[in-house]
């Protein structure tokens, strides 16, 4: 089985408006209290998975907190990969995620840090990273629940004309997600859920209700904000059918003797 063809809507975005959005969230990445503390979880959560993968290769698709979350990854040859190509760091290079120029089965981890959220056609992403990963290679997706506090606010600030990153993208859920890789042969091997306070603005506020954090993984583990997913591409390889001898007995005559058949 694959995931099915989409057909790419009318409406849907372009790849300007997509570029813009991207820009508009590596912005509030950076200068919203919100998007630094969820930066900052989303650091302390995938760090500890990308050391513990090896390989030779390890790509990041889309640069969108703005920052390079391989940094502390222990592969060798390490690349960041977005359409933006104004950044100054010599390992970006420009390049969508849904066409990316790299050679089929020939990479070990790649690392989807929000990207499937503000792209038109998500499943061609995944047949993408599916078709660059080895065997056994591990994709890492970054990603905002939509059964969540974050998710009301998404809903709600999407009724607006206008409504500006994150609260534009399409949150994803993880069973909707889980379903998709597996359709792709891959195997969820971890999910962690974090950022169960609400999206506010207010620092006090949020320093109050830091107790969530460490009640929601014990009471609400499938209400966080966001969620880390690790799977691994499962390659079923076919076994030879060695054919079974068996002895068949022939009359002749008033004696039998065995006679050998496929």
């Amino acid at each position: 089985m694959s995931l099915p063809v989409v057909k790419r809507r009318k409406n849907a975005l372009k790849r300007a408006q997509i570029n813009e959005i991207r820009d508009q969230l590596r912005h509030w990445y950076t200068t919203s209290l919100v998007g630094r503390t969820l930066l900052r979880q989303e650091r302390e959560h995938l760090e500890p998975v990308l050391n513990t993968l090896f390989g030779y290769h390890a790509v990041q698709v889309g640069c969108l907190p703005g920052e390079d979350l391989l940094s502390q990854c222990r592969i060798p040859h390490r690349v960041v990969m977005d359409p933006d190509s104004g950044k100054p760091a010599h390992t970006v290079l420009c390049a969508y995620p849904d066409a990316l120029p790299i050679q089929s089965d020939s990479v070990d981890v790649v690392v989807l840090p929000h990207t499937l959220e503000f792209e038109r056609a998500p499943h061609e992403i995944l047949r993408e990273v599916d078709r660059v990963l080895i065997p056994e290679g591990h994709v890492l997706i970054l990603g905002f629940n939509p059964w969540s506090l974050w998710g009301i606010a998404a809903l709600l600030c999407g009724r607006r004309k206008h409504p500006v990153p994150p609260w534009c993208g399409k949150f994803l859920s993880l069973t909707r997600l889980t379903d998709w890789l597996a359709l792709l042969g891959f195997k969820v091997v971890l999910t962690r859920e974090f950022f169960f306070r609400p999206p506010i603005q207010h620092e006090g506020t949020l320093r109050r209700l830091n107790f969530m954090e460490r009640l929601g993984p014990k009471y609400c583990g499938r209400l966080g904000g966001a969620y880390l997913l690790v799977a691994q591409k499962r390659v079923f390889t076919l076994t030879p059918i060695r054919p079974r001898w068996r002895a068949r007995r022939s009359v002749v005559g008033k004696l039998a003797r065995p006679a050998a058949r496929c």
